[in-house]
């Protein structure tokens, strides 16, 4: 658990630090869900809903996210990755793909099938819905 950790600490590093680790987590859940209320964010990520009225601040000050109204509901807030936002994301993927290819690159052919059949039944036994599942962001 503390390489898959370390990992992503580290993959956010990379891009300069640009987020901290829960703005990125906001990012990844964008990047699945596409733009998307606020409220919907805060439950894909079991947080309170001012938590990521907190973190949307600062990814919209900051560039990575935009913030849209919903016509004829002024109390909505949809939240949406901006181009800048996505790009990071796509950074992010890519740096931890290449990590990790490493990493099992380096385990013999035997112990990759058995790795993989290992990380897959963990994921099967979290269930549906342990986590946001974010395509192409940590492929096992």
């Amino acid at each position: 658990m503390r390489v898959l950790v370390g990992l992503a600490l580290r993959s956010i590093d990379g891009p300069g630090g640009a987020v901290s680790l829960p703005q990125f987590r906001v990012l990844a859940v964008l990047a699945d869900l596409g733009p998307t209320r606020s409220g919907r964010v805060a439950r894909a990520l079991g947080l309170d809903a001012s938590t990521v009225t907190r973190l949307a601040d600062r990814l919209v000050a900051s560039g990575h996210v935009e913030r849209h109204g919903e016509p004829g509901h002024r109390g909505v807030v949809t939240l949406a990755l901006s181009p800048l936002g996505r790009s990071l994301v796509a950074q992010v993927a890519r740096w931890r793909r290449g990590e990790l290819s490493q990493i099992v690159s380096s385990l013999a052919p035997e112990d990759r099938v058995a790795a993989t059949r290992v990380l897959r039944r963990f994921v099967d036994a979290a269930g549906q819905g342990y986590g946001t599942v974010i395509v192409g962001l940590m492929p096992l």
